[in-house]
């Protein structure tokens, strides 16, 4: 028997104001973009905003469906909606926050599984790990600097 560890780093921030300028940014306009969510049944609204390496900020955000299945996540929104529309541009960061409409979130929210094997998707295509930062409502925001910190022992293509 063999044993391997896994290492992953994750940077804390104590607040959005903490953020380097183009990062906040970001966070804004995901946070613009979570208000917008159309989340009638679980009343969690999430928000995301990518920065291309060519200056574009496309954003989503959760929509849901009474057919659960249905719905689709504000990460998954947000880069399929730049891989259809800006395919040979480099995705450089993420920015992801989350509020429910039944409490306060303080905790930084990570994108779900689904939304973490779709993003590695992404980095795997364009070659370039995407800087990932994610939050709740307020407090705390924790930076990954690709996606294998979030999802180690990714499955890509070269298992097919």
């Amino acid at each position: 028997m063999k044993k391997i560890q896994l290492f992953s780093e994750i940077h804390i921030y104590e607040s959005i104001d903490e953020l380097p300028p183009e990062a906040k940014n970001l966070m804004e306009k995901a946070a613009a973009a979570r208000e917008m969510a159309y989340a009638p049944y679980s009343h969690f609204k999430v928000g995301a905003a990518l920065e291309l390496d060519n200056g574009i900020v496309v954003t989503g955000n959760n929509q849901e469906n009474a057919a659960y299945p249905s719905g689709l996540c504000a990460e998954r929104v947000a880069i399929y909606a730049a891989g259809a529309n800006y395919p040979n541009n480099v995705i450089l960061r993420m920015a992801i926050t989350a509020r429910s409409e039944k409490h306060k979130l303080t905790q930084p929210i990570p994108p779900c599984g689904a939304c973490r094997q779709a993003i590695a998707e992404y980095e795997i295509k364009q070659h370039k790990n995407i800087e990932i930062y994610f939050m709740g409502e307020e407090g705390e925001v924790y930076k990954s600097n690709s996606l294998a910190d979030l999802l180690p022992l990714i499955f890509d293509s070269s298992s097919l």
